[in-house]
């Protein structure tokens, strides 16, 4: 069980795995139609931002299949793999070709190097054919001083979009955008609701495929086929099985999720940033623009890249307890260490909940690379089913 054939059946569930597994295309048409296409690194770029612009954002994406020729040229090897293969499509010049500019924000230490390696680029390589980029410099830190100057540090990005754009955004223009990210939001808060409760009837893998389109269509729509979509998946078959919550490294593609859930278990939830993070808070009309985007951004729920483990604790216990989770599953890419750090502490606070964990660290990218992976996770789902310690 993965995404089932009720799922397939949709038509609205087919456009949006359409824009998922097709993920230039709807940025190729926007470019083609004169627009400026902007891609994003990192999970904290303000989309409200750039859509108040009229610019179309994308996600920047990894291709595993893709030889990694001028990634090993300036990056060291103990990088977390699938940031090297994004920065392979940026250095190589696929990116150049098919976004305007590149806005990178902190959310990562490993993103904070990957900028400075393109700036140097920018600046010793200057004939290579690299996307003009913007750097979001936020502070993670939940002050108020911090937050006033991220507020500035909002302001400096909305600046560098209407150079890009050659417009003067107005606060109207911003709140204008923010509402229809809110919508968006909102209509994955719906349909991801299915994913909870006593009676499951949308599995993980399909849930992804409905976030993670998002990054790679136009928003309006988006919302529109979402909100279809949920009308339908009220009537879906109940899917039984373990709940799991995953948390751990982002998932880019549905492999991971396609083999836990083949194992008879289901996703309920994550906290990685293609799953239930993107829609987390949104963005306030009470406030100022400015400090509207901080609040959104800065305030979701706790990063495993930018917390200290106390807060990643109880943000993981909110989580687990929301998903309806019988079971967490800890999973890391090699090279990317700082949810290890968490682990320790989240496992003896699940645990005295009752909640059991299994920990995969240090995984090589994709998931299929790891042998015997499968077996493992078949056999933690059976242990949960009761048939294993």
């Amino acid at each position: 069980m993965s995404i089932r054939e009720c799922a397939m059946n949709s038509a609205a569930f087919a456009q949006l795995k359409h824009a998922y597994d097709n993920r230039d295309e709807a940025a190729e048409n926007a470019k083609k139609a004169g627009k400026i296409v902007v891609g994003e690194l990192g999970a904290d770029v303000p989309d409200e931002i750039l859509l108040a612009a009229d610019i179309f954002p994308v996600h920047v994406y990894a291709n595993p299949e893709k030889p990694l020729r001028e990634t090993d040229k300036y990056l060291e090897y103990a990088f977390d793999p699938v940031v090297r293969a994004q920065f392979e499509k940026i250095v190589d010049g696929t990116y150049a070709r098919k976004i305007n500019y590149l806005a990178v924000s902190n959310s990562t230490d490993v993103i904070i190097r990957i900028y400075l390696y393109l700036r140097e680029l920018h600046r010793q390589e200057p004939e290579k054919d690299l996307p003009e980029v913007a750097f979001i410099d936020w502070l993670f830190t939940r002050n108020r001083m911090h937050q006033v100057r991220n507020e500035l540090t909002a302001d400096l990005f909305k600046q560098t979009v209407e150079k890009w754009s050659g417009k003067t955004l107005t606060d109207g223009d911003i709140v204008s955008a923010a509402k229809i990210c809110n919508a968006d939001r909102d209509a994955l808060r719906k349909i991801c609701s299915l994913r909870r409760g006593a009676e499951v009837r949308l599995s993980g893998t399909e849930a992804l495929v409905i976030i993670g389109s998002a990054f790679f269509m136009d928003r309006q729509k988006h919302t529109e086929l979402v909100n279809a979509l949920y009308e339908e998946a009220k009537s879906w078959p109940v899917i039984s099985g373990p709940k799991i919550y995953f948390t751990g490294s982002d998932q880019e593609d549905l492999s991971l999720y396609e083999m836990i859930e083949s194992t008879g278990a289901v996703v309920t939830g994550e906290d990685h940033n293609w799953g239930d993070r993107y829609y987390d808070r949104d963005f306030n009309m009470d406030y100022t623009p400015m400090r509207a985007v901080v609040d959104r951004y800065m305030l979701r729920e706790f990063s495993s890249k930018k917390a200290f483990v106390s807060q990643r604790v109880g943000a993981l216990n909110r989580e687990t307890k929301e998903a309806g989770a019988e079971a967490v599953i800890f999973y890391t890419n090699i090279y990317e260490e700082a949810a290890s750090w968490d682990y320790p502490s989240q496992k003896k606070s699940l645990e005295s909940r009752g909640i059991r964990t299994a920990c995969f660290p240090k995984m090589q990218w994709p998931a299929e690379k790891n042998e015997g992976l499968r077996e493992k996770l078949a056999a933690f789902t059976d242990s949960l089913k009761g048939g294993g310690n």
